[in-house]
């Protein structure tokens, strides 16, 4: 049994829920009305991509500038979505640090050292054939005097 101090009357709860309809009008009314756009984009990643020849490079098919590798990252073929293929050579750049730029300098002095040395072997041993050619000569000439 129901108790006498509680009694429903529908037509405060009709008031109520259209209270609320109208608060939640209120409320999309000031939240600003901007369309949604979706953009969909279907290109692929530019991630590189490894292969064995430019035969390969030609027959991908690809939807945004792509560049392609060579697999022991000798060769770099860059791909352009109009099919131009582009190739470039890759030439791994060390890093030299002191010690190796001061043995790269020692080496050079001691290339500069031996071929002045040698130069100077060379320019001896022009010497000593000429005055080899000079005392045959004169031996020579020595004997036809005689």
């Amino acid at each position: 049994m129901l108790n006498g101090s509680y009694s429903y009357n529908p037509q405060l709860s009709i008031e109520r829920i259209n209270n609320q309809i109208a608060e939640l009008e209120k409320l999309k009314s000031q939240i600003p009305q901007t369309p949604i756009m979706q953009n969909f984009q279907f290109n692929q990643p530019t991630a590189m991509r490894f292969v064995d020849n430019i035969d390969v490079v030609n027959k991908e098919v690809i939807y945004a500038d792509t560049p392609f590798f060579s697999k022991d990252m000798s060769v770099l073929w860059v791909k352009k979505v109009n099919g131009e293929v582009k190739v470039y050579e890759l030439n791994e750049l060390i890093e030299k640090d002191e010690k190796d730029i001061k043995i790269e300098m020692l080496e050079m002095k001691i290339k500069k050292l031996e071929e002045v040395n040698n130069e100077q072997s060379n320019n001896n041993n022009d010497v000593k054939s000429v005055e080899n050619k000079k005392s045959t000569t004169s031996t020579t000439d020595n004997e036809y005097d005689k």
